[in-house]
């Protein structure tokens, strides 16, 4: 979640939605994000809505934060309610950061409390909450699992010390066992790990090492995301300085080959570009949820959410956040409705993603005539045969963002 908002256009005070898109709610699956902005120590590369104590500022604190956000889940409900339907059930949960588990594992299970009293989670929900390895315990993660989640994502980020360093993350990367273990002990059946490749600094045999800790671990899911030197941070400047080098291209492919090789020989296949699981169980589907247009509220300063066509997103800082919704206001900042191009395009750029393809009805003609030339060059193929998707090749996914700009041109 970028630190800086776009400005759209205003939203209601009620934070009520055009009667178009409410009269859509429950055509497509819900799910629910809940954003804790709260880290103890800020990382250099991170240009997340994230803020540590002394950031804080009055209204907004620790302890009165799961209250903040229940108030935002009962307005949710006022914004959301019809008479002539019941509120959409809850598919999917995620709690993300920052690091959510600053908060008591007490506090996320009345926030994950607070979504099934109100919407209801439907069966066989999915309730993910993210994780620092150093801010978890056995008992912590018994609460979190006895309180209604059901998955577990942690940062590992990498294996190698100096890269840990130059991303600023302190937890040691030697407790990843335990914390995996004690997951599994507590009853998770989902433990995923997310991965950083491209640091400055770091090596293809770095990177390897890295990978290869993490499958040790056993995991479900395994993330592996490409560096991005965001402007503003503290990453950037010292690039800017010289004082350490941009990330390579050529290795950032070379490494992006590696994970691919390395996860899919471990019996986890890519199902999204930055994203392998060990079976279509433990794929992550409130991310789905996002890669395919459905729809979902996002609870918490900076969050945004969508709902059949419009999006809107909540001001940044939490003692704002905390304010408006203490006045009974809704937090929304602004918000956009989309067209019907501006979805299709949307829905272009990300289910190009997935494994499970492109529908070619997504694309205009113009779109349609690039896709012979992307096949002769090895970038997509159509599988499985005849039901008209395309999906990226190994070659593709590598030049993703430029299949696209062939896709829409």
């Amino acid at each position: 979640m970028p630190s800086t908002l776009p400005e759209g256009d205003p939203v209601p005070t009620d934070g009520s939605l055009p009667p178009a898109s409410l009269e859509a709610l429950g055509d497509a699956p819900f799910g629910a994000y809940v954003h804790v902005p709260f880290c103890v120590t800020r990382c250099g590369y991170c240009d997340f809505n994230t803020y540590t104590s002394s950031e804080l500022g009055p209204g907004a604190s620790h302890e009165s934060y799961a209250d903040t956000v229940l108030a935002e889940i009962a307005l949710a409900a006022r914004v959301l309610e019809r008479a002539d339907r019941p509120l959409p059930e809850v598919e999917t949960v995620f709690v993300g950061g920052g690091t959510p588990t600053l908060l008591s594992s007490d506090d996320l299970g009345r926030i994950l409390e607070g979504i099934d009293k109100t919407f209801g989670l439907a069966e066989g929900y999915e309730a993910t909450t993210e994780a620092n390895p150093d801010s978890v315990t056995p008992e912590s993660l018994a609460t979190l699992h006895s309180r209604g989640f059901t998955r577990i994502s942690y940062g590992m980020q990498s294996a190698v010390p100096h890269v840990l360093a130059t991303l600023d993350r302190t937890h040691d990367p030697a407790r990843l066992p335990d914390v995996v273990r004690w997951a599994r002990e507590a009853g998770f059946a989902q433990v995923s790990v997310d991965l950083i490749y491209g640091t400055p600094g770091e090596s293809l045999a770095d990177w390897e090492r890295s990978l290869d800790t993490a499958l040790a671990l056993v995991p479900d899911h395994v993330s592996a995301y490409a560096l991005i030197v965001e402007d503003g941070t503290a990453l950037a400047r010292r690039v800017a300085r010289g004082e350490i080098a941009a990330p390579d291209d050529d290795l950032m492919a070379d490494m992006y080959a590696a994970a691919d090789a390395r996860l899919s020989a471990a019996g986890l296949g890519w199902y999204e570009l930055s994203n392998w699981a060990r079976d279509g169980a433990a794929r992550c589907r409130h991310n789905e949820l996002y890669w395919t247009g459905a729809d979902w509220w996002g609870f918490g300063p900076g969050a945004h959410s969508h709902v059949a066509g419009t999006r809107w997103w909540n001001v940044k800082h939490p003692a704002a956040y905390a304010q408006r919704l203490a006045e009974g206001r809704s937090p929304g900042h602004g918000r956009e409705v989309l067209d019907a191009e501006t979805r299709r395009v949307e829905q272009v750029l990300l289910e190009s993603r997935l494994r499970d393809g492109l529908p070619l009805e997504r694309l205009d003609a113009a779109g349609r005539d690039a896709v012979p030339a992307l096949v002769a060059d090895g970038l997509v193929e159509t599988a499985p045969a005849g039901d008209g998707r395309l999906v990226l090749t190994v070659e593709g996914r590598l030049l993703a963002d430029a299949v696209v700009r062939r896709l829409l041109p």
